[in-house]
């Protein structure tokens, strides 16, 4: 990682991380709840208020975002679900990690922060509940897993099925042989959405800190376009549509399967709707060869699903028979092509923070751990690789690495020291 040493960035302090400890053990044991701050308030991040503030034992103390216009945002969401002290709005996340009665971060900002903060939130010795994809590069991910194993934080990457119910009872039905060997699984995600346009280089309005928005990364000359969502179009800061949404359903795919890395990645994209300063693909086709098995993703971020009828959605078929699932539910058909099982369940949104806070409470490891966010990330880290290099990976199914120079370049990024967690 070109301009950081890797034991800085992940080197925790054993002392400050146990006077941190302490003072937290004394405060949460008077009201048995664990405080949080949450880091990005806009969208995701008070979706996620929301529905923290309705599991009961977490507080969320602070909200934090360099545009000051969201801090209201966000702390209303706290309140509309339904708690009853007041959040304290500040645009730096830092601020809020000094505090020593703080136990843990949301971390909902743009990916190119999700690592940066999550291993300060660590060496701050936090909780992290962290979005998905829980990496911007393919390096960030090791350095992540070993911030957390080092100082023995629990942290949630926002994959949220896989504390679903219907999504758990799926899994164990495949690999209860319900459909036979399950030797391809195919997801998809359709979305009609707008054009970004274009725009010139201009001075960032006055509610908005940029320096902190980019923060770890190198810096760029502000655009309106990039602002809000519209980063996940930007390399710079995203990872296009397949590492917003296609990795909720990769995962579940990898995880249905019993697949780890590939050992071979292939990818087909364009841009082919807009004429507009959109960096990334908004139509893809990723194959992943995983040995004997077969996982692919298709996207399209112009068109809204048709023959489907869902945006969002898995394809699982076996010697016996095949699995189709979305969030609404699961159905299982036979060689005969005869719906033999049906199944519909939630896709896991408060149950996945509860197992967060079960986690913390009671030790144990997440159902979206770092390591099993690592993983899946990584398929779309290289298919995003493929795509930009033109060719397709050979990878490493151990590890997850290239093998071969091919695309290297973009296993990682560079970073402004300033920003980066050091002790």
């Amino acid at each position: 990682m070109p301009g950081i040493h890797r034991r800085d960035f992940i080197a925790g302090t054993a002392a400050t991380l146990a006077v941190s400890a302490t003072a937290r053990a004394a405060a949460n044991e008077a009201n048995n709840k664990v405080v949080l701050a949450l880091m990005g308030a806009h969208n995701r991040g008070s979706q996620l208020a929301k529905r923290f503030g309705k599991v009961k034992g977490f507080e969320i103390a602070y909200v934090c975002d360099p545009d000051e216009r969201q801090l209201d945002k966000g702390i209303a969401a706290v309140k509309s679900g339904g708690q009853k002290t007041a959040a304290k709005g500040v645009r730096d996340f830092r601020e809020a990690l000094d505090d020593a009665n703080v136990d843990g971060l949301i971390c909902a900002a743009p990916n190119h922060w999700h690592a940066a903060a999550t291993i300060t939130a660590c060496d701050a010795g936090k909780h992290v509940y962290v979005e998905k994809p829980c990496s911007h590069t393919a390096e960030e991910g090791e350095l992540m897993i070993a911030a957390a194993q080092k100082t023995g934080k629990v942290v949630q990457v926002g994959m949220q099925r896989r504390s679903g119910p219907l999504y758990q009872q799926m899994v164990e039905k495949v690999r209860g042989g319900a459909i036979g060997e399950v030797l391809m699984g195919k997801s998809y995600y359709y979305n009609n959405r707008p054009t970004v346009g274009h725009a010139e280089p201009e001075t960032p309005p006055s509610w908005l800190d940029f320096d902190l928005w980019q923060g770890p990364v190198t810096t760029q000359p502000f655009r309106s376009n990039i602002l809000h969502y519209t980063w996940h179009n930007f390399w710079q800061w995203g990872n296009g549509e397949i590492g917003n949404n296609g990795v909720h359903t990769i995962d579940i795919c990898r995880w249905a399967m019993g697949v780890d890395f590939p050992t071979k990645v292939s990818v087909h994209g364009s841009k082919l709707r807009y004429d507009d300063d959109q960096e990334t693909p908004d139509t893809m086709n990723a194959s992943f060869e995983c040995g004997d098995k077969l996982i692919t993703w298709e996207g399209v971020s112009w068109s809204d699903p048709y023959q489907t009828g869902n945006q969002i959605g898995i394809e699982l078929r076996g010697t016996d028979g095949t699995l189709f699932v979305n969030d609404a539910g699961m159905t299982v058909y036979d060689l005969d092509r005869k719906p033999v099982d049906k199944l519909e369940g939630s896709r896991g949104d408060y149950e996945h923070i509860k197992d967060f806070l079960s986690c913390i409470r009671d030790g144990g490891t997440t159902n979206a751990n770092l390591d099993e966010g690592h993983r899946s990330v990584m398929l779309c880290h290289l298919a995003n690789i493929a795509y930009r290099t033109g060719q397709s990976l050979d990878v490493d199914p151990k590890t997850g690495h290239l093998v071969g120079a091919t695309g290297k370049d973009l296993w990682q990024c560079e970073y402004r020291d300033k920003w980066m967690p050091k002790l």
